[in-house]
């Protein structure tokens, strides 16, 4: 178990400490400058300064899907992507409201709060695979094993990882409603567009 944990937690803090690399060239993410997409620049720039924030590195990334993220370890490293797609269908204020709610995740460290729920999921999908390799190859025609309740063993196996990536999800999703809960001192609701 101890091994499980520590290989996740290893894998996961080099996630979290190179995510906005990680993501961003995932995406084909490239840096903008003002020049290169004023509006963009501006909100964010705006909502930085509004929020008390360091300007975070503005990216964004080719496709026409309206999607928008932030990334980075903390608010000195951080990160706004947006796509080309969002940037041209909303309007300065509906894309201040997506700006600020991707800045209310940096603000909360929210990054962190999922990099630390990974590596428990991480763990515990560890731990269940190292469990279906002890059932299949430890103990054969041992007394121990005439005992054991394979179906026991083999539905722990499946539901502890599918269990686990539920409680991520929830988290995930429990935080996005948090951020509709709290104040964020920024210039714009940004679930505005959720509740019209």
């Amino acid at each position: 178990m101890i091994m499980a944990f520590g290989i996740s937690l290893l894998m996961n803090f080099a996630s979290y400490w190179f995510s906005d690399k990680i993501v961003l060239m995932m995406y084909r993410a490239k840096e903008i400058t003002q020049a290169e997409s004023p509006k963009l620049f501006a909100i964010v720039s705006r909502v930085a300064n509004v929020a008390n924030l360091p300007m975070p590195k503005v990216y964004i990334i080719p496709g026409e899907t309206p999607n928008a993220f932030a990334t980075g370890r903390d608010p000195n490293h951080a990160a706004i992507a947006a796509t080309e797609g969002i940037v041209n269908i909303l309007s300065e204020d509906e894309l201040e409201g997506v700006i600020a709610h991707e800045f209310a995740h940096i603000k909360h460290r929210d990054i962190l709060t999922g990099s630390i729920v990974a590596t428990m999921v991480g763990a515990i999908t560890m731990i269940a695979r190292m469990a279906g390799w002890s059932m299949m190859f430890a103990g054969r025609g041992s007394n121990d094993r005439r005992d054991s309740n394979g179906f026991g063993e083999l539905a722990m196996l499946i539901l502890a990882p599918i269990a686990a990536v539920l409680v991520q999800m929830a988290i995930s999703r429990s935080r996005e409603f948090l951020l509709m809960q709290v104040p964020h001192n920024l210039p714009v609701d940004p679930y505005r567009l959720q509740m019209r």
